[in-house]
C-alpha cells in the first residue's frame, strides 16, 4: 500500500517537470551564448539578462513600463472579454443570429490587430483609446469563438426540459446554459488573456511613451540585446502569471471542469 504524498511532495511533483524543462532551457541558452558560432553581443547569457533585468528594476523603468502595459492590457481585455462573452452566448443560443454574425466574425478574425494600428491611430490618435480598442478587438474575436462554440454544444434537450418545467429565461441561463458553458468560458478567458498580451505589443509598437513593448523598441534602436531579452522574459513571465491566476480562479469556481 502506497503512502499518501504530503502536500509539499505533491507540489514538487507538479512543479518538477516544469522546473526541469526550465533548467534545460537555461543550460542550452548558456551554452549557445558561449559557443564560438554566436557573435559576441548578439545573444546574452542568462546571467547577463538577469543583470539587465535587475538594472531596470533599480532604475524604476520596469515598474513604470509594467504598470502602463498592465493597465492597457487589463482594460482592453476586460472590454473585449465582456463583449466577446455576451456575443458568444447570444450567437450560441440563437442560431438565426449566429447565421448572420458568424460570417462577419469569420471575415474579421484573420485580420490581426497589428494591421489595424495605422487605422486606429488615424481614427483615435496615438493616445490610450486606440491601444485599448485594439486589444479589445483582438480579445473579443478570440473569446467569442470559444464561448460561441461552448454554448452551441449545450444539449438542446437540457434547455427544452428546463423550458417545459416552466423555468424563465434568466433561470435557463443561470442554471443550465451558464454552468454547461462555464468550462468553455474559462478556456476563452485564458486564451483571450494571452491574445491581449500579443495585441498589447502591437498597440505599443504603434506609438507609446511607456510600456514593455515600447521599451523593447527603444532598446532595439540602441542594440541593447541584454535588455531586449530581459523585456521578453518579463512578457513571458507575465503571460504565465496571468494564466496561472485564471486557472486558479477556474479551479475555484468551475470545479467540474477538467482544466
Amino acid at each position: 500500500m502506497h503512502a499518501t504524498p504530503s502536500p509539499p511532495g505533491r507540489t514538487l511533483g507538479r512543479l518538477g517537470p516544469a522546473l526541469g524543462a526550465a533548467g534545460a532551457v537555461l543550460a542550452l541558452w548558456y551554452l549557445l551564448a558561449r559557443s564560438a558560432g554566436v557573435a559576441p553581443g548578439l545573444l546574452p547569457t542568462p546571467g547577463q539578462t538577469a543583470a539587465a533585468l535587475a538594472d531596470s528594476v533599480r532604475s524604476g523603468t520596469l515598474a513604470t513600463d509594467l504598470g502602463a502595459s498592465l493597465t492597457r492590457a487589463g482594460q482592453g481585455f476586460a472590454l473585449g472579454a465582456v463583449l466577446g462573452s455576451a456575443l458568444g452566448f447570444t450567437t450560441g443560443y440563437l442560431p438565426a443570429l449566429s447565421a448572420a454574425v458568424t460570417p462577419v466574425i469569420s471575415f474579421l478574425r484573420p485580420i490581426p490587430a497589428i494591421a489595424l494600428v495605422p487605422l486606429a491611430t488615424a481614427w483615435f490618435g496615438i493616445g490610450e483609446t486606440a491601444k485599448r480598442l485594439l486589444i479589445a478587438y483582438a480579445v473579443l474575436l478570440a473569446v467569442w469563438l470559444y464561448v460561441h462554440d461552448g454554448v452551441s454544444r449545450v444539449p438542446v434537450s437540457h434547455l427544452r426540459a428546463a423550458r417545459s418545467l416552466g423555468a424563465p429565461l434568466h433561470r435557463r441561463f443561470t442554471e443550465v446554459l451558464l454552468p454547461a458553458a462555464a468550462p468553455a468560458l474559462l478556456a476563452a478567458l485564458r486564451y483571450g488573456a494571452s491574445v491581449a498580451l500579443l495585441a498589447l505589443v502591437a498597440a505599443e509598437l504603434g506609438g507609446a511613451d511607456s510600456g514593455l513593448a515600447y521599451r523593447l523598441q527603444v532598446d532595439g534602436q540602441f542594440l541593447r540585446v541584454d535588455r531586449m531579452f530581459a523585456g521578453l522574459l518579463v512578457l513571458g513571465l507575465l503571460g504565465v502569471a496571468v494564466d496561472l491566476v485564471l486557472a486558479a480562479i477556474g479551479r475555484r469556481f468551475v470545479h467540474w471542469s477538467a482544466s
